[in-house]
């Protein structure tokens, strides 16, 4: 459905000439995104614990919610009857759906799954639904997300060639009748590429995608329990056959320094339950890496978590009163630290892109990764 592709459209700003890093602008019908981006994950209609009033005074552009979660409760009819997924959360900048895919692997003892789609039992009721490609995007246009990902098969990590080719098979028949069944004008339809860690059966479902034409494409099958080395080796492959003018988007993946090697290797957008679940339940982000609040070493530190960030947490408190409040199991203490985790990675890929225009993004990716004590720089650098 070719009419469907001005929604969403991918400018290239600046590139990296030492990397594949890239800085860009995605259009949406709710508002232009700064790439390289970080969504937050709001599975079920909200990002836990944080109101959108948070999530954009900490400058998030764009959250991610899920068609499974949302498809059992409330159901698609009820978001929709309520004017649609932007009203229903309170939420005006733009969102991408996940089409349930995912499920098929995080959820595996209660699906089957067969050529036509799958077929879930409910972890909620015990109730069965089915989800193929087209109620995929039924779903999907009835929530009214400005970004709807096709329904794909996830295999898991490790898992013999022949799975993940007959995965990287149902994928693309899925994604070619998802896009026979894609409706909406104002609604972008992206594919997700599969093939595991074997590279020709990622370049394989490159093809398959790339032909389709769509707005954009996602990297999907990573971090799913591989090495951080191999995760690493196949995204390189992968974003290198990828087209140049639509954006990459790697799922599942919300480490800072997974973000900045993902940049480096021309990502374009991210999202994960990481930062926000470390915060819930005490792990913060800094430039040196992670730490944990609850620690008694921090029961007398005057100073912020990082007194070079601006979120609500370091501007106003210390880290021994979220320690305190962690300590005390006091509701306050997850929503801070959920605030700062988020924080951190939007900086971190503001300052990114910010590198990338000034042609200085090498310099900036050897220090964040040095200084957060990852030895990957070398290797990429």
């Amino acid at each position: 459905m070719a009419g469907c592709r001005p929604s969403v459209r991918f400018h290239c700003l600046a590139t990296d000439p030492t990397t594949r890093a890239r800085a860009g602008w995605l259009e949406t019908p709710h508002g232009p995104i700064p790439t390289p981006v970080f969504m937050p994950v709001g599975t079920q209609g909200t990002v836990k614990g944080l109101t959108p009033r948070d999530l954009a005074a900490h400058g998030v552009q764009i959250v991610l919610a899920n068609t499974y979660h949302l498809l059992l409760r409330p159901g698609p009819a009820v978001v929709a009857a309520l004017g649609g997924l932007h009203r229903f959360m309170g939420w005006s900048g733009p969102i991408l759906t996940d089409s349930g895919g995912f499920q098929v692997l995080s959820l595996a003892t209660r699906c089957a799954l067969d050529d036509n789609g799958v077929t879930f039992r409910s972890h909620l009721d015990g109730t069965l639904h089915r989800l193929t490609p087209e109620g995929a995007m039924a779903i999907q246009a009835a929530l009214g997300s400005d970004i709807a990902m096709a329904l794909d098969e996830c295999p898991p990590y490790p898992a013999d060639r022949l799975t993940v080719a007959r995965a990287v098979e149902r994928t693309q028949r899925w994604a070619e009748r998802c896009r026979a069944a894609w409706r909406r004008p104002d609604q972008a339809l992206f594919g997700i590429v599969q093939g595991g860690v074997y590279p020709d059966l990622r370049r394989q479902s490159v093809r398959g995608l790339v032909a389709l034409d769509l707005p954009g494409y996602a990297i999907g099958g990573l971090s799913v329990g591989e090495p951080k080395s191999l995760t690493y080796a196949v995204l390189a492959d992968v974003t290198a056959e990828l087209p140049a003018d639509r954006p990459r988007y790697l799922m599942g993946v919300g480490a800072p320094e997974d973000l900045v090697v993902g940049v480096a290797l021309g990502v374009d957008m991210f999202d994960c339950v990481l930062p926000t679940r470390l915060g819930r339940h005490g792990t913060v982000f800094t430039p040196e890496g992670r730490q944990d609040l609850r620690r008694g070493r921090w029961r007398k530190v005057a100073d912020p978590i990082d007194p070079a960030c601006d979120c609500l947490a370091c501007r106003r408190f210390s880290a021994g009163y979220l320690h305190h409040l962690f300590r005390s199991q006091e509701p306050l203490g997850p929503v801070l630290a959920s605030l700062h985790n988020l924080r951190f990675l939007v900086r971190c890929l503001a300052e990114a892109r910010a590198a990338i225009i000034a042609g200085r993004f090498r310099t900036f990716a050897q220090t964040f990764l040095e200084r957060a004590g990852q030895n990957v720089a070398a290797a990429l650098f």
